[in-house]
């Protein structure tokens, strides 16, 4: 029984040892947490979180097109309709020498920097889900090169209409 307990101590010594080593070792992960809960009467949002932060238009070396960005948007209006424009005017890619147009539709009603009725009242009052989509023009042959946009799409309360 001497030597079970002797060989014991020196095992629970090591044991204690050991995870006093490993405490003195650790890993961290910051973890950035948003959420946005929209307004009850009014809001316009995009369904996927951080659309808009990177979005990209893949090129089609194929046909040498560019893809179109698509995104639903959650959209409600409890006192009227909603209205959408962009802001300057629909905005091309640019590349610092060459643009390529770009066609800017919600719910499928071509958007230009005067607001226009994309969301009916009858459909903005129990709330809708409806579609953005960016279109690129084919770029022109030849006119290479890494093109940026930066525009902004504001949506806007529509009053309600008589009673």
């Amino acid at each position: 029984m001497f030597k079970k307990v002797a060989f014991a101590v020196p095992v629970a010594i090591l044991a204690l040892s050991s995870s006093v080593a490993f405490a003195a070792e650790t890993a961290r992960s910051s973890i950035n947490i948003s959420a946005t809960v929209p307004s009850s009467v009014f809001h316009a949002q995009p369904v996927t979180p951080g659309f808009g932060d990177n979005e990209k238009m893949a090129y089609n070396v194929v046909d040498g097109t560019l893809g179109s960005l698509r995104e639903m948007f959650d959209v409600k209006h409890t006192d009227g309709a909603v209205g959408a424009y962009v802001e300057g005017g629909p905005q091309p890619l640019f590349n610092g020498t060459d643009s390529i147009a770009l066609t800017y539709t919600f719910n499928g009603v071509e958007l230009t920097e005067t607001s226009k009725e994309v969301v009916s009242e009858a459909l903005a009052k129990p709330g809708t889900r409806a579609e953005l989509v960016i279109a690129a023009a084919k770029p022109a042959a030849g006119k290479s090169g890494n093109y940026t946009a930066t525009p902004v799409v504001i949506f806007d309360a529509i009053p309600k209409v008589g009673p």
